[in-house]
């Protein structure tokens, strides 16, 4: 069987599917977003994405921080501080989570 065909082992698979997994290293986040680095570390001073670090102390970033990082960028681009900026997109964040809560319970009920 070709390697490429075989089946991905579960624990690799999961690492593929979750959103918290930090598999993007800084200048990749950063090109993926077209933006510098400089923003990202600046996401990070801010408190809105604080990444992991590898062995070796280099930001790694999730698929859900660079979402965020993402609407950030969004947000500054429009006009709006980068404080600001933060701060809406946790606000948001809140809301989307409490909004996920309520669903659930109401399917509980």
């Amino acid at each position: 069987m070709d390697p490429a065909q075989q089946p991905m082992p579960d624990k690799m698979a999961d690492k593929f599917d979750d959103d918290d997994y930090p598999a993007y290293t800084m200048g990749r986040a950063a090109e993926m977003l077209g933006t510098t680095p400089g923003f990202l570390r600046s996401l990070d001073e801010a408190k809105l994405i604080t990444p992991q670090r590898s062995a070796g102390g280099h930001r790694r970033y999730s698929r859900y921080q660079l979402r965020l990082a993402a609407r950030a960028r969004e947000l500054v681009d429009e006009g709006i501080g980068l404080d600001a900026a933060c701060r809406i997109i946790i606000l948001e964040d809140q809301l989307e989570e409490a909004q996920r809560l309520n669903a659930e319970m109401r399917q509980d009920h």
